[in-house]
């Protein structure tokens, strides 16, 4: 077991607020492990910091071993790489940089990484833009990598592939948890049913001692009345020890009261366990459509800079169904999103559709308009529904009143995914729409694609969510769709 990274006082705040406040941290050279947590949680600063391209003033890292780091997708590449025999398997066939998809450059800066002769890689969103085949031979190259690994990753599949420990980053401290990705899930269930059990606990401890005090002292106001009824009555001999005995029970009373309150105020405040609101989609007059398969390609031919795509192709997306496309790299997958949207020949739409499309970038919006104002457009839910959908992607109350304008790339993706369920459609078209997202919202967004009363057609490349959410599977492969069996 050998020591690579001893951090303390790892300390980094943003416009005000603590994104990281880290006593103490250890990477040793058998950890495998996946970086979580909520987007803005300071994950890809703290793998910054451990690599020393960060510097916090009072932050103490020591580094005894050697990294190699694979950047997000924005960050400059260079063309080196000392094992050219991973490029082909990786997919790469050229290194012309300004001519490369993200899927090439993503697979590009896998390949130096694993080429390099290093103690541990750390690397941030390394799935992001690789395909199926992409994601499984590069699981495979981690598997037999013999050095440490450190990864932030939103593909659950793969951290479930990968790594024998998660670090969940939240409110800038670190929690351990030992075991791959499903079984944090398990450990987070367990923690979150005790908290449920404590709180209960506590709950109902609180209120037997509110209601024993006040009927402590409703006893003793009763004694009180009495004592004064008898004070003013000078009748009977034994007056004065019967007044003494009611005084000595009415202090007795009084001093349960107080030690009830005593304890009161001592009981440990337990928290309560967050909430889990599931959304309920209406079903209005807009998911309603009398055809039982609203899209149908018959036929179908596209090319795309004289590159074959689709030779002959068919398909029917059955009503309400969710169906995902799936595909290597490149075969069409987006260009069939677009010929569906653009009703394009071959393709045959039922006249009642009314069709959302998501799209990672090229939207629009009014960058003056506050969140609510823009979600309230062509919706016709309300206030409530709007905020409870808003939370589950990870929007607190306080963010309810921001500008467009100061959102993150993140947020954005977040809040056009959100506009789109809660649009007056009844056919959604999603193009990768966990991509870029952290866990919890792509397990909230999988949730409410399930949930969601209309047809939903999807592209993706995650795994997990074209498993827990597609009723149908088409792969566009030799210029084909064919459909696969769950």
């Amino acid at each position: 077991m050998e020591l690579l990274i001893k951090a303390k006082d790892i300390s980094v705040e943003y416009t005000g607020r603590d994104i990281l406040n880290i006593d103490e941290l250890e990477l040793y050279s058998y950890d495998r492990i996946g970086l979580v947590g909520g987007n803005g949680a300071g994950k890809s600063t703290l793998l910054k910091v451990l690599l020393g391209e960060i510097n916090p003033a009072g932050s103490k890292v020591n580094r005894f071993g050697s990294f190699a780091y694979i950047p997000q997708l924005e960050e400059a590449v260079s063309k080196e790489v000392e094992a050219y025999s991973l490029l082909g398997k990786l997919g790469v066939k050229e290194l012309q940089l300004k001519a490369m998809s993200g899927g090439e450059e993503t697979r590009l800066k896998i390949a130096q990484a694993l080429s390099k002769q290093v103690h541990g890689i750390f690397a941030d969103e390394p799935t992001s833009h690789l395909d199926r085949e992409g994601i499984d031979f590069l699981i495979g190259q981690l598997k037999f990598y013999s050095g440490a690994l450190l990864v932030i990753s939103h593909d659950r599949y793969f951290l479930d592939e990968t790594v024998n420990k998660i670090w969940e980053l939240k409110d800038g401290t670190i929690k351990e948890y030992w075991g791959n990705y499903s079984d944090y899930l398990h450990q987070r269930e367990e923690e979150e049913r005790n908290q449920a059990l404590r709180y209960q606990q506590f709950m109902d401890e609180r209120d037997r001692l509110q209601k024993a005090a006040e009927e402590k002292r409703r006893q003793a106001q009763k004694l009180d009345q009495k004592s004064k009824g008898a004070a003013r009555s000078n009748e009977g001999g034994g007056r004065l020890s019967h007044q003494k005995s009611m005084g000595s029970k009415q202090k007795k009373l009084h001093n349960a009261a107080r030690s009830m309150d005593h304890r009161l105020a001592s009981m440990e405040e337990i928290v309560a366990p967050e909430g889990h609101k599931s959304i309920c989609f209406k079903q209005s007059k807009s998911l309603s459509l009398h055809n039982p398969f609203p899209i149908m390609g018959e036929a179908l031919s596209k090319s795309f800079d004289d590159r074959l795509l689709l030779d002959s192709a068919a398909f029917s997306i059955p009503l309400g169904a969710k169906v995902a496309i799936t595909g290597g790299n490149g075969v069409g997958k987006t260009t069939l999103l677009k010929m569906i949207l653009n009703r394009e020949e071959g393709i045959t739409i039922s006249p009642k559709a009314e069709i959302g499309y998501f799209s990672q970038t090229g939207y629009k919006y009014n960058a003056d308009q506050n969140i609510m104002a823009f979600m309230q457009e062509e919706s016709d839910y309300n206030v409530s529904d709007i905020r409870s959908v808003l939370a589950s992607l990870g929007f607190k109350s306080h963010d309810i009143p921001k500008q467009l304008s100061v959102l993150s790339g993140g947020e954005m993706i977040k809040l056009m995914l959100a506009k789109l369920l809660l649009g007056k459609y009844n056919i959604l078209l999603m193009d990768e729409p966990s991509n870029f997202l952290d866990i919890p919202a792509v397990e909230a967004l999988e949730a409410m694609m399930k949930g969601y009363g209309g047809t939903i057609v999807f592209v993706s490349h995650d795994k997990q969510l074209v498993e827990h959410v597609a009723d149908h599977i088409y792969e566009i492969k030799d210029y084909k769709l064919n459909l696969i069996s769950k």
